[in-house]
């Protein structure tokens, strides 16, 4: 395996980013680097029939309390996963977009080597990826380490 220096984490609050979490936080820790975990809101607001956004008051949600509540939640799981042990520091990133767009972006912009991201792999022909995590692997020059998510179901 090779040396990471930056780990990104992609969690969406699943009961699997505890697999996600525990496995970027094993080689963070492993490889002294720094981890960074992105949490990426995806909302839409409510289309009408001709596919044009609804600017209805009673629809309209907040974007920046949904960014708020996105970057609460990282902090939390940080402190449940005690993330401060990892001697770098832990960045901690709500954004708001396409999820695969953000992953991304972000590890591009941050020189990350390794991605650490779930995958259920349930649609039609990407059945080894979900589409997020096909996404990011076709697109992304660096290490994209996929957690296989078991269904419940």
């Amino acid at each position: 395996m090779s040396d990471y220096s930056h780990i990104l984490a992609a969690i969406d609050f699943a009961e699997s980013s505890a697999l996600i979490l525990d496995k970027a936080r094993d080689i963070a820790l492993r490889n002294n680097a720094k981890l960074s975990l992105i949490h990426v809101v995806e909302y839409l607001p409510p289309l009408d029939s001709a596919y044009e956004p609804i600017l209805v008051s009673n629809w309209a949600i907040d974007e920046k309390e949904l960014l708020e509540r996105g970057q609460h939640s990282l902090e939390h799981i940080s402190k449940t996963f005690k993330l401060d042990e990892i001697k770098n520091d832990v960045e901690l990133k709500a954004q708001l977009g396409i999820p695969k767009n953000e992953i991304c972006d972000y590890a591009r912009e941050q020189n990350c080597d390794l991605i650490v991201m779930g995958s259920h792999g349930r649609h039609g022909i990407k059945l080894l990826l979900g589409s997020t995590a096909n996404a990011v692997l076709h697109e992304m020059p660096c290490d994209i380490l996929a957690v296989k998510i078991e269904d419940k179901t």
